[in-house]
């Protein structure tokens, strides 16, 4: 797994904000980059590791509201904590069903904003983590044929080679073979070890004739 630094953004129109929070975050040792508005962070490359987006929720030009949005739609996955002086409860509720770490009024305390600032952190490490895993199993399973792949799929719902034969209409002998490939390409030694492997891909169950459905 490729290591990068948290990054922690800043993006609010008052400037005496962006250099407060800046001051904060240097205080409690996380490196960060403000900007003035969401336009300007949007035309900046994507950091390629961990990082936390501290967004006010009015903003001229693009809102919080909006630069969400925005992000969604790039399919962009920089965890979000927004600050608002203006804030309601639906407000709060439309941002965190859309994925954001935390909603805080202002004025709050700035431990609370730094614990908000780690948990998303925390919550970005994570998906990157998980984004690796899936991103190397992939490419794994990109090495088995068309074959292979298809009895792999049965494999992982417990069905034994003469049961595979069965479905695919192969002799259990050549499943044998065509199963010993499969755990050699992906480097496990076992179907459990198969199983956690295709569901780290993200693979889609199969359904078999007789109805046995792959995790």
């Amino acid at each position: 797994m490729t290591s990068h630094s948290p990054l922690v953004f800043v993006i609010d129109d008052d400037e005496s904000v962006r250099k407060g929070l800046k001051r904060l975050l240097r205080s409690a040792d996380y490196e960060s980059e403000v900007f003035k508005s969401a336009s300007d962070f949007l035309a900046r490359e994507p950091h390629p590791g961990p990082s936390c987006l501290i967004v006010d929720v009015q903003m001229p030009g693009l809102n919080g509201l909006e630069f969400q949005d925005a992000l969604i739609q790039r399919r962009r996955t920089e965890q979000l904590v927004f600050i608002t002086g203006h804030g309601n409860i639906p407000m709060c509720a439309q941002v965190m069903k859309a994925g954001a770490v935390d909603f805080l009024p202002k004025p709050f305390k700035p431990r609370e904003l730094l614990k908000c600032v780690e948990r998303a952190i925390t919550r970005s490490t994570e998906q990157r983590r998980r984004a690796e895993e899936q991103s190397e199993a992939r490419r794994l399973l990109d090495l088995l044929t068309p074959r292979e792949f298809e009895v792999m799929q049965l494999v992982i719902t417990g069905m034994l080679n003469k049961q595979v034969g069965g479905e695919l209409d192969m002799a259990e002998k050549t499943v044998k073979v065509h199963r010993g490939r499969v755990m050699q390409k992906l480097g496990v030694t076992s179907v459990a070890e198969l199983v956690r492997l295709v569901q780290k891909a993200g693979i889609v169950a199969v359904r078999t004739s007789s109805g046995t459905k792959a995790n």
